[in-house]
């Protein structure tokens, strides 16, 4: 093992708030920009190309079948599959180079789904830039990870998780307040902002040390199928495990909310946008909470606290109050945001350079089945009774006993990746 002192002379680290952990912090919120536009725009969809009347059925309701739409957010959530190899990538060609690569062709994709003339078109359309920013914030966490030391790792994490949440926030609350006049083609059509943005943030952008003494190696592990070598495996299928227990609460949760509470609780677009305007004080907070816990408690019972409070909220988020679709809604911003600096920290620490951003496109991978898996459950359940509550309780409570897998990981609080592994 590499002596972790002779180690970080070989290394110059950044603080969490220099600018080469912000940059990549700017890229997540401009993949969270982009990707939010077909969640944040659910309802005009459905409303555009379906049929809304006065019935109780969900379909009169919103425009389009809970199933209907749960396909179409499932084929969404499947296109990011694509994020694995695109994230394995980076292990080969570097961090900065397929962040810029991804983010811009990304953009680029989502902003042509404004041109689709059928749902279906829609749907596919905008799938094809799914993975593209999905491996753009996966390895903008990697970068953050590895730019910094262990006393700032949380943070530099945080921050990434920041960057991702003010994006997709941003567009959430444009889409609030101005959905009638842009439509949705016009929300879509945002993501050309950050596109026009992105040559004076990749200046911010370098290359992590960490990346560039693992490239000298004269040996490197196949991108991807590396990350699955005998000496990860164990870890890798536990992190999977769990990623994919979340992915069943946050798929449906997060891709629901917005349809739920316009189509069906009937929120007006100036309470939307208030509404998630105070989620992001409350998502400041929890990664002010979740960086302070990770670092002082441990990255385990942080993340694994967290991911019950998330399922435990989404299940009062559906409950059929508005009271507490606000309050379950702000409460599980809060919770997710605890959980992501802990998590994040864990998982980039939990293995190699060499093989970290793999690791990290499997983690997309597998969230695309948990998130898709959650989303055709909950739709489906939905219809049968028109009742988005018991679909709640049905899909998130099944997923709180896998949080008991943190304790087969081990804890890498105040610890470096060079501690842990040879480097």
């Amino acid at each position: 093992m590499v002596d972790s002192a002779k180690s970080d002379l070989r290394l110059h680290l950044h603080g969490w708030r220099e600018p080469a952990v912000v940059g990549a912090a700017l890229l997540a919120a401009a993949a969270g920009f982009g990707q939010f536009g077909a969640v944040a725009a659910l309802g005009d969809v459905a409303k555009h190309f379906g049929h809304i009347t006065h019935g109780a059925t969900i379909a009169e309701q919103a425009g389009l079948s809970g199933t209907k739409l749960g396909i179409g957010l499932a084929v969404i959530r499947l296109a990011s599959l694509g994020g694995l190899p695109l994230a394995g990538l980076a292990d080969r060609f570097g961090r900065r180079r397929m962040l810029l690569v991804t983010c811009a062709l990304g953009l680029t994709l989502t902003a042509v789904s404004a041109i689709s003339p059928t749902y279906w078109w829609f749907v596919a359309i905008f799938a094809l830039g799914r993975p593209l920013l999905s491996a753009t914030s996966g390895v903008a966490q990697v970068t953050a990870a590895e730019q910094t030391a262990s006393a700032q790792r949380a943070k530099a994490v945080a921050l990434i998780a920041a960057g991702y949440g003010i994006g997709s926030g941003l567009i959430a609350i444009v889409h609030s307040l101005a959905a009638g006049t842009l439509g949705f083609r016009g929300i879509v059509l945002l993501a050309l902002l950050p596109l026009v943005a992105l040559p004076f943030i990749a200046r911010w952008v370098v290359e992590p040390d960490r990346f560039k003494i693992a490239s000298a190696a004269t040996q490197h592990p196949l991108p991807v199928l590396g990350a699955v070598g005998p000496l990860f495996r164990r870890r890798l299928v536990i992190v999977a495990a769990l990623t994919f227990a979340l992915s069943v609460v946050t798929g449906p949760a997060n891709s629901f909310f917005f349809l739920y509470a316009q189509n069906v609780l009937h929120f007006s677009g100036t309470t939307t946008a208030l509404l998630i305007a105070a989620a992001g004080v409350t998502g400041l907070a929890g990664l002010l909470v979740g960086r302070f816990l990770a670092d002082r408690v441990g990255r385990r019972l942080t993340a694994s606290g967290a991911m019950v409070a998330m399922a435990l909220l989404g299940m009062l988020t559906y409950s059929g109050s508005r009271a507490g679709a606000a309050v379950g809604y702000l409460l599980a911003v809060l919770a997710a945001a605890t959980f992501a600096p802990a998590a994040g920290a864990l998982t980039n620490e939990l293995f190699p350079t060499s093989v970290r951003a793999s690791v990290i496109g499997w983690e997309i991978a597998v969230g695309v089945f948990g998130a898709t898996a959650g989303l055709l459950a909950f739709g489906a359940v939905a219809d049968v009774g028109n009742r988005f509550g018991l679909a709640a309780i049905v899909v998130f409570a099944a997923t709180i006993p896998a949080t008991g897998l943190f304790v087969l990981l081990p804890e890498t609080r105040d610890k470096e990746p060079e501690d842990l592994w040879r480097e």
